[in-house]
């Protein structure tokens, strides 16, 4: 889908500005001829459709990938990340659920950007657990101002995302940026600053069925799945891969089993492949 489409790509526009200039020449759409190419696409695999889709939610990319800007990597880089979250937006979209594409592609523009700057940012070393990482995307945003965090305060964050104090200071010392204003600077319709997109979209539809979807697979999926294994097996993956903790390492649980710790990779090794195949059908759906 991604070739046939042939999307405006930076270094076809020769320039960062003159990119964002040529998204915002793509119209946007109605809700009814948005339904419409959503509806020939999904029944009809036209491309044209899908295409379409795209064009007109560039800015939408353009605005979410300028929120990242602190992470010191290239806008372009990150609006090239957006746009490929986008295109897999488009290609899931439902029409049918009332929810529009704005609102459903968000989580799927916002995960590709993150997965690009986990890979690539020069700081991506100290968010190796899950809690580090929700440190790591999460802390600008719980600072209530500019100014540097008070002892008090360190300690509050570092409490509510469950990672030491000594991790929010370091994490607050190395990251560096500028805020975007949420209302933009101009009344022009065609800017889409943020403040167009950030609204609460917990209630809507498409979120409601996405967030059950999940839920289903995290919780019913994955506790069916444990539920296969032989009690080693399961006490494996959930020491090391299903622990708010630090993981637990090969060696760690050798000694408790009294075996080697390449016959604990080995059990690991099977049990996420049974687990895999079992979760398969879930995962499908979602």
């Amino acid at each position: 889908m991604t070739q046939a489409m042939a999307l405006p790509t930076v270094s076809a526009v020769g320039s960062i500005d003159a990119y964002i200039q040529a998204a915002r020449q793509f119209p946007m759409l109605t809700q009814e001829e948005e339904f419409r190419l959503a509806t020939r696409f999904r029944e009809e695999s036209d491309l044209d459709a899908a295409r379409q889709l795209v064009l007109s939610h560039l800015r939408l990319v353009i605005s979410i990938a300028r929120g990242y800007l602190g992470y010191g990597l290239p806008h372009a880089d990150l609006i090239q990340e957006g746009n490929i979250g986008l295109m897999k937006a488009v290609k899931r979209f439902d029409p049918a659920h009332g929810v529009r594409l704005v609102s459903f592609a968000i989580h799927w523009i916002k995960a590709e950007i993150h997965e690009y700057v986990l890979k690539n940012w020069r700081m991506v070393k100290l968010a190796t657990t899950k809690a580090q990482r929700k440190l790591f995307f999460n802390l600008r945003s719980m600072k209530e101002n500019g100014e540097a965090l008070s002892p008090v305060q360190v300690a509050d964050i570092a409490h509510r995302l469950s990672v030491k104090p000594d991790e929010v200071s370091e994490m607050e010392a190395r990251l560096s940026g500028h805020d975007v204003a949420l209302d933009g600077d101009s009344d022009d319709e065609e800017a889409f600053a943020p403040i167009a997109y950030l609204a609460d979209t917990s209630s809507e539809p498409g979120q409601v069925l996405a967030t059950r979807a999940r839920e289903r697979l995290q919780h019913d999926g994955l506790q069916s799945a444990l539920a296969r294994l032989d009690p080693r097996s399961r006490r494996i993956v959930e020491a090391r891969w299903l622990t708010d903790d630090d993981p637990a390492t090969l060696h760690e649980l050798a000694a408790e089993f009294g075996v080697s710790a390449e016959r604990i990779r080995q059990v690991e090794a099977k049990a996420l492949v049974r687990m895999r195949a079992s979760l398969a059908p879930l995962v499908a759906e979602v």
